[in-house]
């Protein structure tokens, strides 16, 4: 039974997916089977980058992808108003689509029978089987606080959403769909022709449109029945630690972060934008939390290319701002 980590990448998160791969490589192993999802077909630098490992695959099966889109067009099309919405915001179709290509996990035509998918902004600080492991028991494991904040999962406003979960759910069951495992074959073509028909029944007006393949994938696990495993919620307290940069107490030892002295299993830089970490490895001297934790392994086998980092200190929201002079260039382009 073939175990490996998936993760969703392409040019512009190139600098990301290289921190994860090494990452990957320093504490799963350099044998442990990735498999880049393609984002897209802005692929030239993943390419040359999977080229050179010889445990990590490329994954850009029209096919494969084919199915997930049309799920994913059909499941937004039972929302009474998120295509238009969209459109009135210049954005055609579904809004990131191409997220929903994570799905791919699920395919039967998929590589790995067992999964863990990390998101490519992520950094893994411990053995994956941790997470993995849990997979003997379950058959889709989590381990993050996101039960904590509903608000970007569902829309709460909806008298629909207390209907269709309960409220114990919601608070134990909701999750991040920036790392979770699980196994190929969960959603086959009948049962994401089920789901369809339960959206299309006005229970998609639950969907949370700023986040769709999150939402989608929340409501697809939980409206399956599947048990959600969360390890922050089942672990003893003396072990769960936290996961985002947003926390920002870990100490780091040795480009490893602990929480109050315990190993994180994993880093997500959860909302800093991919521009920020372009900016950084151009050299720019952008301010991001656990920096330091970043760039060693995004450069750890190119070390002599870590970047001297020049300028003023700046945090990564000042750096993605354009500055007065560009804007006002902008409005004559």
């Amino acid at each position: 039974m073939a175990n490996g980590i998936y993760t969703l990448a392409n040019d512009v998160v190139y600098d990301q997916l290289v921190a994860l791969l090494n990452s990957i490589e320093v504490h799963a192993g350099e044998d442990f089977p990735v498999c880049v999802i393609a984002y897209d077909d802005r692929l030239q630098r993943v390419r040359a980058e999977v080229s050179q490992r010889k445990n990590v695959s490329l994954l850009e099966n029209p096919e494969i992808f084919q199915r997930w889109e049309e799920f994913s067009q059909r499941v937004w099309a039972t929302h009474p108003h998120a295509l238009t919405t969209w459109k009135a915001k210049g954005i055609a179709g579904v809004y990131r689509l191409n997220c929903n290509h994570r799905y791919a996990a699920f395919d039967l035509e998929a590589p790995f029978d067992r999964f863990l998918y990390l998101d490519a902004d992520t950094l893994l600080l411990d053995s994956p089987h941790i997470i993995l492991d849990q997979l003997e028991h379950h058959d889709f494991v989590v381990y993050d606080f996101q039960h904590k904040d509903p608000s970007h999962i569902f829309n709460l406003q909806s008298a629909k959403l207390l209907e269709i979960f309960n409220s114990e759910q919601i608070q134990t069951q909701i999750f991040c769909s920036g790392c979770y495992a699980s196994k190929k074959g969960m959603f086959d073509a009948k049962q994401r022709d089920w789901i369809v028909t339960q959206l299309d029944q006005g229970e998609a007006e639950i969907l949370y449109l700023s986040a769709p393949n999150q939402s989608v994938l929340n409501y697809m696990v939980m409206r399956s029945q599947i048990p959600i495993f969360n390890l922050a919620l089942h672990f003893p307290q003396d072990k769960v630690t936290g996961n985002a940069v947003t926390s920002t107490h870990f100490e780091e030892r040795y480009h490893i972060l602990y929480d109050r002295g315990k190993r994180l299993t994993y880093l997500h830089y959860i909302g800093i934008p991919s521009k920020a970490f372009q900016l950084l490895c151009a050299g720019q001297n952008v301010d991001l939390p656990y920096r330091d934790v970043f760039l060693h392994y995004r450069y750890l086998h190119e070390p002599e290319s870590k970047p001297n980092l020049r300028g003023k200190l700046r945090s990564y929201q000042q750096a993605i701002q354009p500055s007065l002079i560009q804007r006002m260039l902008n409005q004559f382009l």
